[in-house]
């Protein structure tokens, strides 16, 4: 199982590292990483492996909501199979 990770906000120290250190203590592997900075804003894709995961999907999510309103930044989880859905339509 994979999934989709975006994130996007103002740039700031510390973003990717803080998305990885949540992915690591969760056993998620980053397969494929894409990040850019335009101007003063953030933007991120990451393609991640969830067959290792070691809780729930739905709290890897919440993990990721929480540190959303930690850093300030829009971070997203999403399954694979449901970013092509909705990218397809």
């Amino acid at each position: 199982m994979k999934g989709i990770i975006t994130v996007i906000g103002k740039d700031k120290v510390g973003i990717i590292y803080a998305v990885t250190k949540i992915l690591a203590e969760n056993n998620v592997n980053v397969e494929d990483i894409s990040q850019t900075v335009l101007q003063d804003y953030f933007t991120m894709m990451m393609l991640v492996n969830l067959s290792k995961l070691n809780c729930d999907f739905n709290n890897l999510k919440c993990q990721l909501e929480k540190l959303s309103e930690e850093i300030g930044l829009s971070v997203k989880i999403q399954r694979e199979e449901i970013f092509h859905y909705m990218h397809n339509i």
